[in-house]
C-alpha cells in the first residue's frame, strides 16, 4: 500500500493463478504488485464485468504486521463506503481467499474495486523525461478535485502519489489506495508511520509517533499534491535532487531548514511554478492557506482554454535557457555598446558593470586575455560562489566567451535568450541571484547574469557528480548541460551529438584562459 523504506518488513507476496476464483470474481492476469498484495484484473462471474481485485495476504505476517494491515484495510473499506465522487476510486466488495491448498494466501483479504487502464505512476514511467505528460491539466483537475473532495469531508489521503493516482477510460482520474486515509480529529488525524519518502512532508520526519501513531494534517497531502504536479509537468522530474527516494527526502529536509533552496524545473509554466511553491512551503504553517479547494479552483482557472499559459518543455527553453550565441566582436562593456544603429539604445543606458577590485582577479585571468577588464572581478567573484573546483573563473569566462562574445547586449529573440549569458527570462527568474546588491535581479545585468550563470553550474557540476560521470569531463559536460540541460547530458551519457561544436568551441577558450 505504501513503497518506502517504511515497508521493510513487508513480504515478497505469492500469486494466485489466472482463473482463480474469489466469492463471486474470477482472476486474471496480474496488473501490479507491492510490498503488501498484488492486483489482479477479475471478471464478475455473474455478468462479466470488469473489476481490478486487490489481494492482500495476511497468513505469513508477524502478528504486529497483521494489526497493521487490518487497520489499513479497515481504514481503506471504511473510507470507500463513505466517499462518493467521481475522483475517488470505488471499494466494490470486501472478500476473502479460500485457498487451502496455497497456505499462503489461504485466508488473504480481497478489495474488489473499479478497474483503471493504467497508474499514473505506469504513464509517467513511459513519458518523456522534461516534457509533460498527455493531458497534463486534465489529470491534475482530476487529483485536486479529489482531494478537495477528501479534506472537505474531514479525511486525509496520507499517501498520495503516482502509484495511487488511476486513470480509466473516457478521462477517468480517481484517487486510489485509502489504506492511509483517516478522519480528522479537529485539526489533525493519527496514521500508522508509514508513508512513502519521495512525497512525504519535512515535517514527517521530526515528528514523534506516540500511541495514537504519527500525526498528519491535510498540509502533509498539499505537499505531496506539490510533488505530484511537479512530477505530472515534467515528466516524472522530481522536486528535489538526489539518486534515490532517501536522498531527495533529505535534500527536502534541508530546503525546509533553510540550508538549500527550491529549485523547480526551468521549463514549468510561471502559473504552473508558483502554484507548486505555493504547495511545497517549507512547513505545516506555510502550506496551511493552500487548501485542496483553492488549488483546484486556481487549476480550473489555469485549465481554462481563454487565456491559458503554453506548458513549456524543458527541452523548448532548457534548464539553462541559453543556445546559439553571438558570436560577434565584443562591446565595450559599460559603455559603447555595438555601435551603430544600436546607438539609440546606449540613450537609455546598458546596466553598468561593478567595476571594484576583487582579490585574485588578474592572476585568475590573465591579463593579455581578450576577457575585458571591467568583467574579470565579476567573475572571479561569481566563480567562487561555488566551492567546487571546476567551476572556475576561467571556465565562466570560456562560456561567456562562447554563448555572447562578452556583448552585454546580445540577443535572440527568436528564442528568447539576452544579455552577456544569454538569459531565457523565464529561466533566469527560477536561478536569479543579486550579482551587484542593488537588490534588483535582471538578466540584462552582467553581475546578475553571471553571478546567476555560476549557480547553476555550479548546481550542473555537482548534478554530473552524483550521476558518476568522468571527473576529467566535467567542464565539457557543464558546457553541454548549460546548452540543453542536466537531465538530458546525463540520459545521453556524454555530451549530446548537437552541442558538441559549441562545447569544443568553450574548452577552446577554456584553454586559452587557463594558461
Amino acid at each position: 500500500m505504501t513503497s518506502s523504506g517504511a515497508e521493510e518488513g513487508a513480504l515478497e507476496t505469492p500469486r494466485l493463478p489466472a482463473g482463480f476464483r474469489i466469492e463471486g470474481w474470477e482472476l486474471d492476469a496480474v496488473i501490479g504488485s507491492g510490498g503488501w498484495g498484488t492486483v489482479y484484473e477479475a471478471r464478475a462471474v455473474a455478468d462479466g464485468a470488469i473489476a481490478a481485485v486487490k489481494v492482500l495476504p495476511t497468513g505469513a505476517l508477524a502478528p504486529g504486521q497483521r494489526a497493521a494491515l487490518g487497520e489499513l484495510v479497515a481504514r481503506e473499506v471504511r473510507f470507500s463506503a463513505e466517499a462518493d465522487h467521481p475522483h475517488l476510486v470505488r471499494t466494490r466488495a470486501v472478500c476473502t481467499v479460500d485457498a487451502p491448498d496455497l497456505p499462503a494466501l489461504d485466508g488473504a483479504i480481497a478489495l474488489v474495486m473499479d478497474r483503471a487502464e493504467a497508474s499514473l505512476r505506469q504513464v509517467l514511467d513511459a513519458a518523456g523525461l522534461g516534457v509533460p505528460i498527455p493531458d497534463a491539466e486534465r489529470v491534475l483537475r482530476g487529483v485536486a478535485a479529489g482531494l478537495a473532495h477528501m479534506h472537505g469531508a474531514g479525511w486525509v489521503h496520507g499517501d498520495l502519489k503516482p502509484a495511487n493516482v488511476l486513470l480509466g477510460a473516457d478521462g477517468a482520474v480517481w484517487l486510489a489506495d485509502f489504506g492511509l486515509a483517516t478522519e480528522l480529529e479537529g485539526t489533525h488525524a493519527y496514521v500508522p508511520p508509514l508513508g512513502t519518502l519521495d512525497h512525504v512532508p519535512p515535517e514527517w520526519w521530526s515528528q514523534r509517533t506516540g500511541a495514537g501513531g504519527t500525526v498528519t494534517r491535510p498540509t502533509a497531502d498539499i505537499w505531496a499534491f506539490g510533488v505530484l504536479a511537479h512530477q505530472v509537468l515534467t515528466g516524472g522530474l522530481h522536486p528535489f535532487p538526489g539518486a534515490t527516494a532517501r536522498a531527495r527526502s533529505l535534500a527536502a529536509q534541508a530546503y525546509a531548514r533553510g540550508t538549500a533552496p527550491l529549485r523547480l524545473d526551468a521549463g514549468l509554466d510561471e502559473n504552473w511554478r508558483r502554484l507548486i511553491g505555493d504547495c511545497l512551503a517549507p512547513d505545516h504553517a506555510g502550506r496551511l492557506r493552500h487548501t485542496a479547494a483553492s488549488l483546484s479552483a486556481r487549476i480550473e482557472q489555469l485549465a481554462r482554454p481563454r487565456g491559458r499559459r503554453r506548458l513549456l518543455p524543458v527541452a523548448a527553453v532548457a534548464l539553462a535557457a541559453v543556445s546559439a550565441a553571438a558570436i560577434g566582436g565584443a562591446a565595450l562593456v559599460g559603455g559603447g555598446g555595438g555601435g551603430g544603429d544600436d546607438d539609440d539604445d546606449q540613450g537609455r543606458g546598458a546596466p553598468a558593470v561593478v567595476t571594484g577590485a576583487y582579490s585574485g582577479a588578474a592572476e585568475e585571468i590573465p591579463e593579455d586575455s581578450d576577457v575585458p577588464e571591467a568583467l574579470r572581478p565579476v567573475i572571479v567573484k561569481a566563480a567562487h560562489r561555488c566551492t567546487d573546483a571546476e567551476v572556475t573563473p576561467a571556465l565562466l569566462a570560456a562560456m561567456l566567451k562562447a554563448e555572447s562574445g562578452f556583448d552585454v547586449n546580445a540577443a535572440r529573440p527568436a528564442s528568447e535568450e539576452y544579455g552577456i549569458a544569454m538569459w531565457t527570462p523565464s529561466v533566469f527568474r527560477a536561478w536569479a541571484v543579486d550579482g551587484d546588491g542593488d537588490g534588483d535581479k535582471d538578466y540584462r545585468s552582467p553581475p546578475d547574469a553571471i553571478s546567476t550563470m555560476a549557480v547553476y553550474v555550479c548546481w550542473l557540476d555537482q548534478q554530473f557528480k552524483k550521476a558518476d560521470m568522468p571527473a576529467e569531463d566535467l567542464p565539457a559536460l557543464i558546457a553541454a548541460g548549460y546548452r540543453t540541460s542536466d537531465r538530458t547530458v546525463i540520459v545521453e551519457g556524454g555530451v549530446p551529438a548537437r552541442v558538441r561544436p559549441h562545447v569544443d568551441k568553450v574548452l577552446r577558450f577554456l584553454a586559452a584562459y587557463e594558461r
